[in-house]
């Protein structure tokens, strides 16, 4: 995984696992699989881990009304891509395992209950 935070042209701070989108040898985009966007939420102290920060972040996922988890993004939108804060890439990698788990039971608990229906 390659977890990076990138400042996209509508000036939203994006942390995804960053792939580069290669066409002829030359960078044409970026794959963002599991985007969040990071927002900071006033002058509250938040603590992440046993790290003190002076703001809270909260991740709010990116086109939460697509089904595909890997979005295409054209390079004239990104501004830059950096590295992120630990704190913040810790926070990330739990919220999707969170999610991934949650998918997983809901996928399971419908292929149940077809299997119930079919009897």
């Amino acid at each position: 995984m390659t977890i990076k935070l990138a400042l996209l042209r509508s000036g939203e701070d994006i942390i995804a696992d960053i792939e580069e989108m290669v066409v002829n040898e030359r960078v044409v985009g970026y794959f963002f699989n599991y985007p969040c966007r990071v927002n900071l939420i006033g002058n509250e102290v938040s603590h992440v881990g046993n790290k003190k920060l002076p703001f809270k972040m909260r991740l709010t996922p990116w086109m939460p009304l697509s089904k595909d988890q890997k979005i295409p993004v054209v390079t004239d939108w990104v501004v830059s891509i950096v590295e992120p804060l630990d704190e913040l890439v810790e926070t990330y990698v739990a919220g999707v395992e969170k999610y991934e788990k949650r998918k997983s039971e809901v996928i399971g608990s419908s292929e149940q209950s077809e299997v119930v229906e079919s009897d």
